[in-house]
């Protein structure tokens, strides 16, 4: 295919099998503080957790310089350096069980050139389906973004109200320890995470990035946490950067616009700017 020619990755697809083995969950929810594992063997995964398996395991040689796979195999070769996971939709079908055999695919939706408020840059759309020993169990749609603008840095609202008042609350303050141990169980290598130099000399980041998917993991187990038990579906935008040091205020609950089943999540700064949104639907 022709490297210029990104619309050709459309329709290019990956699978992989796995267990889900129970370490990981384990190691999750220590990392999340929990007083114990939030799934055995045999229970349900927790809503999103499904992002702790399948992992990618490029080779040394097969790695980008931002700590990525390269790009070319699976995903186009997007010529723009930065890569964000800018949020995406989840649709349960049935849970996923601790401990069963799955099967994930992917599947490079579309690949569409646009231009925004800081220039050009390239959105793909990748899909995700699993299934486990009983069939179907989810499909996933994740939107990445390639740009080559500097990032902005994070600015809180001038008025600094702070996080709004909700039903669900939880802070969770980041540091350089709980970014790493997330890398690790996801095999997560890009750089902008644990690099500080490369984040802030080649990125352009004020400092090391808190990952999109923790903070939109943190949100999906706070309605866990206040007894949202096997939603139906659930998305995420990520808004605005997280950086190390920083407090995630997490706020949630009942929409009440919406009426039953349905549930809003933010993420915020001390000051009320906001990071990461998310909804939870029956």
């Amino acid at each position: 295919m022709n490297s210029l020619n990104l619309t050709g990755w459309v329709g290019n697809s990956e699978t992989r099998h796995q267990r889900l083995d129970p370490w990981p969950v384990a190691a999750l929810s220590a990392l999340f503080d929990l007083p114990a594992p939030a799934a055995e063997v045999g229970d349900p995964l927790p809503p999103m957790w499904h992002w702790l398996y399948f992992l990618p395991s490029a080779r040394r040689s097969e790695t980008g310089e931002d700590g990525h796979p390269r790009r070319g195999g699976f995903l186009p070769p997007v010529p723009q350096r930065r890569r964000m996971f800018a949020g995406g939709t989840t649709v349960f079908h049935r849970p996923l069980l601790v401990g069963e055999k799955a099967r994930q695919r992917g599947t490079v939706k579309s690949v569409v050139r646009k231009v925004g408020r800081s220039g050009p840059f390239v959105l793909v759309t990748v899909e995700y389906r699993i299934w486990g020993e009983r069939g179907p169990a989810l499909t996933e749609s994740q939107n990445l973004i390639y740009t080559d603008a500097a990032p902005s840095g994070p600015e809180d609202p001038p008025s600094s109200p702070g996080p709004p008042r909700r039903p669900w609350n939880q802070d969770v303050t980041t540091d350089p320890v709980l970014l790493f141990r997330f890398s690790a169980l996801t095999n997560n290598s890009h750089r902008i995470h644990y690099d500080h130099s490369y984040t802030t000399g080649v990125e352009g980041y004020p400092g090391l990035v808190v990952h999109g998917p923790l903070t939109a993991m943190l949100l999906a187990d706070l309605g866990r946490r206040n007894g949202v038990i096997g939603p139906a579906r659930f998305s995420f935008r990520a808004r605005s950067p997280f950086l190390c040091g920083d407090t995630l205020h997490l706020r949630g609950g009942p929409d009440e616009q919406a009426g039953e089943g349905r549930w809003t999540l933010g993420a915020y700064s001390e000051h009320g700017r906001l990071g990461v949104e998310a909804e939870l639907s029956a």
